[in-house]
C-alpha cells in the first residue's frame, strides 16, 4: 500500500544541493519504469542535468531562460518571465492530476511563489488535487507554513560554507 501513495518532498534552504537532490529522485523514480516530469522554473543558462535526464526518458520542461535576477528586470522582462512560469505551472499541474506520472518535480517553484508569480494557495490546491499515486518534489527557498504542514518530507540545505564566499563563481557540472 505505501508504494502506491504519492508523498510531497520539499528541498529548501539557502544551501547548494536542492536541484541536485530533486534530480537524484527523478533518476531513482525513472529507474522503476514510471514516468517523470522535471519542471524547471526561473533558470538561466542551460544546466548540465537536462540532457542526461532526457536520455533516461524524463520529460524535462523549462521556463524561457531567465537572463537576470527578477529584481533587475524591467516591466516587459518581468511580464514575459511571469507568462513563461505560469504556462509551465499549468502544464505541471495537469501532470500532477493526470495519474500518468510517478513523480513530478517542480524545481525552483518555491522561488516563483516567493516572487508572487505563482500563488501559494494555487500551489497548495495543485498538490492537494494531484493523483494519489503521484509523488511531488518542490525546491527553492522559504516555503510558507501551510506548504510545510502539507509536506511529508522537508530537507533543509543550509549554506555553511560555499566557494562563492571566496569569489569562486558557478562552475559547469557542479553548480549548473
Amino acid at each position: 500500500m505505501n508504494e502506491k501513495k504519492g508523498l510531497i518532498h520539499l528541498y529548501i534552504g539557502s544551501g547548494k544541493g536542492k536541484t541536485t537532490a530533486a534530480v537524484g529522485l527523478c533518476v531513482r523514480m525513472r529507474g522503476t519504469g514510471r514516468q517523470v516530469l522535471f519542471a524547471q522554473f526561473l533558470k538561466g543558462q542551460p544546466s548540465a542535468e537536462v540532457e542526461p535526464l532526457r536520455r533516461l526518458g524524463v520529460q524535462v520542461e523549462r521556463t524561457d531562460p531567465v537572463k537576470k535576477f527578477i529584481k533587475s528586470m524591467d516591466e516587459e522582462e518581468y511580464s514575459e518571465c511571469c507568462r513563461s512560469c505560469r504556462a509551465l505551472f499549468e502544464r505541471a499541474e495537469r501532470a500532477l492530476q493526470s495519474g500518468e506520472y510517478g513523480l513530478v518535480a517542480l524545481d525552483e517553484v518555491l522561488d516563483a511563489v516567493g516572487h508572487g508569480i505563482i500563488g501559494e494557495e494555487e500551489l497548495l490546491r495543485a498538490l492537494e488535487s494531484r493523483s494519489p499515486t503521484t509523488e511531488a518534489v518542490l525546491t527553492g527557498r522559504n516555503p510558507g507554513q501551510k506548504l510545510c504542514e502539507l509536506a511529508d518530507y522537508i530537507s533543509d540545505m543550509q549554506a555553511v560554507k560555499h566557494p562563492y564566499q571566496k569569489g569562486i563563481t558557478a562552475r559547469a557540472g557542479i553548480e549548473y
